[in-house]
């Protein structure tokens, strides 16, 4: 999976943080904090997933949402954009579980320290 350069900047920023958030604000007015999961890159757009988290923090249903990413430079705060045409989101929708499956790899394949150690 290959990322841009924005997404990878700003996955590594999700990497080095414990957690990053942002609010989100529906059209009903009610404000969502969400967990930034990653930022992905997909037909040469970037894309952020994020997991929408309760009033104490948690998510309990396992659902992500997904927006356009719109990078402006670095003295400016970043957009998010609705994706509107269907197959588009099927496309993100696609390379995040895509990036599931590589990182349930990952994590199968990786060894314990103590194992790496004794080799």
């Amino acid at each position: 999976m290959e990322f841009s350069k924005i997404a990878t900047d700003m996955n590594t920023k999700i990497e080095n943080d414990e957690q990053m958030t942002v609010d989100i604000e529906l059209d009903d007015g009610k404000i969502v904090t969400c967990a930034i999961i990653i930022v992905l890159t997909v037909n040469a757009k970037d894309y952020i997933v994020l997991l929408p988290l309760d009033k104490n923090g948690q998510n309990n249903d396992g659902n992500v949402w997904f927006y356009e990413f719109i990078y402006k430079g670095n003295d400016k705060e970043p957009e998010l954009g609705y994706i509107y045409d269907d197959a588009e989101y099927e496309a993100v929708s696609e390379a995040f579980n895509l990036y599931l499956d590589d990182v349930e790899f990952d994590e199968l394949i990786e060894l314990p320290e103590e194992d790496s150690e004794s080799l």
